[in-house]
């Protein structure tokens, strides 16, 4: 088992930018990390890595776009399915204190992923960094508007969206099914840049200054745990172990767990996204967006670090507390957006 590490730049160099993919016509805006070209690795061969996950992309890089699929994240919508094969997984708060998953899928796209639920404002942020294309079952009026105010495409089974099926087993509307293979030929978007700042990848051009490691960095040594629980609201807790060098959940509703390399707790502001769901219940917005703080674990341990991502297209990035930036080894990545606030994490 290949042991997974936390890189520590020296605090005199500007932080590694991962070698993101980038899609024909794509360019960068003021406020965003101008996206690399793909690099030359050994013996002088081009290699492109993964927005998602900074792994090299072996056989070059998908012609389909990244799609941000929305999952319910309750007893009543289980079990979860495709969701083992996302690249990257955002859990947010939704209204009544519940959270949703949003999957996002580049790599791999399964044949059935769900069950299927309606997207939210928050999803502007999770979206962003890689143009991601939203598959939902639908949304609020002003969640369209806003959505693709921000440039981002729908895929809505309430707009005729193809690819949704029903899940006999379940019940409106926990028992929407999408295959994304129907979706393989939607027009691939631009993609700003990488979602995290990663480790460069193993057969990628690599700066030295990403040499040293968390743990042999003054000040940066990951602590040593082993259980994390992350609390989104009251009545909504996850509960995670380290199993077999990744982090997966405990009281997760995956028929397969999705089984992280790195895992995330970030605590980010939540406004009104100014309406309510049909129990009137207020509906949260997040802001994925700006700064606060995060713990990063991997089978290392946890490192406590502060966050950063200017605007929503931005690559998002952390900086340890003596003031060093931290790149994220390849992999799969799992982030608990959670609210600044009314959240918490607790390590064991």
């Amino acid at each position: 088992m290949t042991k997974h590490r936390l890189a520590v730049l020296a605090p005199v160099v500007a932080p590694v930018l991962a070698l993101g993919l980038v899609l024909s016509g794509c360019s960068s805006g003021p406020d965003t990390k101008a996206t690399p070209e793909p690099s030359k690795g050994a013996g002088g061969t081009i290699v492109e890595t993964s927005p998602l996950t900074g792994e090299v992309l072996r056989d070059g890089r998908p012609e389909n776009p990244v799609f941000l699929v929305k999952i319910e994240n309750t007893d009543a919508g289980a079990p979860q399915v495709g969701l083992d094969q996302a690249d990257l997984v955002v859990e947010e708060l939704v209204e009544g204190g519940l959270t949703r998953l949003a999957a996002l899928y580049y790599s791999t796209l399964p044949r059935k992923v769900g069950h299927v639920r309606s997207m939210r404002a928050t999803d502007i942020g999770i979206a962003s960094p890689v143009g991601g294309q939203i598959v939902a079952s639908g949304g609020a009026s002003g969640t369209y508007g806003l959505v693709k105010k921000a440039g981002l495409k729908v895929f809505s089974e309430d707009e005729g969206a193809p690819g949704f099926s029903s899940d006999p087993a379940k019940v409106r509307p926990y028992n929407r099914l999408v295959d994304l293979q129907r979706l393989k030929r939607a027009k691939a978007s631009d993609i700003p840049g990488p979602y995290l700042d990663w480790t460069p990848a193993s057969g990628t051009e690599a700066s030295p200054s990403a040499s040293s490691s968390a743990s042999s960095s003054a000040g940066t040594k990951p602590r040593r745990v082993t259980r994390a629980s992350v609390r989104f609201s009251g009545s909504s807790t996850t509960q995670w172990k380290l199993s077999k060098g990744h982090w997966v959940r405990t009281n997760g509703h995956a028929s397969r767990e999705f089984r992280a390399d790195t895992l995330v707790v970030m605590f980010a502001k939540v406004g009104d996204a100014g309406y309510t769901d049909p129990a009137g219940n207020p509906v949260p917005e997040t802001r994925m967006k700006g700064s606060g703080r995060a713990v990063v674990l991997t089978a290392d341990g946890a490192v406590e670090t502060t966050w950063r991502k200017k605007v929503n297209r931005s690559t998002l990035s952390f900086t340890t507390k003596d003031g060093k930036p931290l790149t994220i080894d390849p992999g799969k990545t799992w982030i608990e957006l959670v609210p600044q606030g009314a959240g918490a994490v607790s390590l064991r």
